[in-house]
């Protein structure tokens, strides 16, 4: 098997770490990009290419995070990841067992880690790497590597949820959200919401957003109800997607382009939140993007006139 053979059988496995310790798409694009660079200018051969691809894309990684908490901490409104709507995988059992570690959920949880307890947990827990293999990829020893890896559990294990449903009850239960939001069933909608359900969105200051999360049931239902309607009128569509192994959907304009993508975390056979994330650059890697701003301005002059 040549480099480019090696490294395209690997390349999944790669981008996976990469996203799960960036939560970008596009970073961990550049960072796989990066590593078959190096890896191809290599004038030895390793004697693991997986423990060459998995060391080099971990340490790319982690530089490029911690110089991304610096600009995250500066964000204008809510930090999300970049939404991904596919799972690298082509093994539908293996893409079902990494779901979950790649929620929205998860990747904020993991946002609570330094770099190096995220990459050793996603190392570790989520790709079920050998002690020795975490090691040499972040360059510590075996032993500092357990400690950060009781540190990391124990921030995930204190935000994971109580009790989740089946992957074909979530979606139907998405779908059920998105039908009654699209009817203005603010009744239908409320039913289907926590009583303690959030609604925030991440525009970044580049698309128009909330002010602040909105809290509740009726406040979450009779929002969403006062606005979906309208944006039908205007010809956006609203379709059911996974995003981020999740049920979520993906509005687009008139014409097709990306307007927002919407992120559910249900729990208890109820929507618990919701992810609105409309940050155009966090979009671009979806497509051509709508300008949201031209589609709130047309909302509202739609809503003044009642037409």
């Amino acid at each position: 098997m040549n480099k480019v053979e090696e490294f395209e059988d690997l390349r999944s496995l790669l981008f996976s770490i990469a996203y799960r310790i960036l939560g970008s798409v596009s970073e961990a694009e550049d960072a796989v990009q990066e590593t078959w660079l190096r890896f191809d200018a290599s004038t030895t051969r390793p004697e693991s290419t997986k423990a060459f691809l998995s060391t080099t894309i971990t340490r790319l990684s982690i530089d490029v995070l911690r110089s991304a908490r610096v600009r995250r901490e500066a964000y204008v409104g809510p930090w999300f990841p970049e939404p991904l709507l596919n799972d690298p995988y082509q093994d539908p059992a293996r893409s079902v067992e990494l779901a979950d570690s790649v929620s929205m959920a998860a990747l904020l949880l993991l946002e609570r880690l330094s770099p190096l307890e995220r990459s050793v947990f996603v190392l570790r827990e989520v790709f079920a790497f050998g002690f020795d293999e975490v090691a040499t990829a972040v360059g510590r020893s075996e032993a500092a590597c357990r400690q950060l890896l009781v540190r990391a559990r124990r921030h995930m294990e204190a935000g994971e949820p109580r009790f989740r449903a089946d992957r074909q009850e979530r979606r139907e239960l998405a779908t059920r959200f998105l039908d009654a939001m699209k009817d203005g069933d603010v009744g239908g909608l409320q039913r289907l919401l926590a009583a303690d359900v959030q609604l925030v969105g991440d525009g970044g200051g580049k698309a128009p957003q909330l002010a602040k999360a909105i809290v509740g049931a009726q406040n979450v239902a009779r929002l969403l109800t006062s606005v979906f309607p309208w944006l039908i009128r205007l010809g956006v569509t609203t379709e059911p997607h996974d995003v981020n192994g999740e049920p979520g959907a993906i509005a687009r304009d008139p014409d097709g382009k990306v307007l927002h993508v919407l992120a559910f975390e249900l729990l208890d056979g109820r929507v618990r939140t919701i992810r609105s994330v409309v940050n155009p650059d966090k979009l671009a890697h979806l497509g051509p993007v709508a300008d949201a701003w031209a589609i709130d301005r047309t909302l509202r002059e739609a809503r003044r006139g009642g037409r």
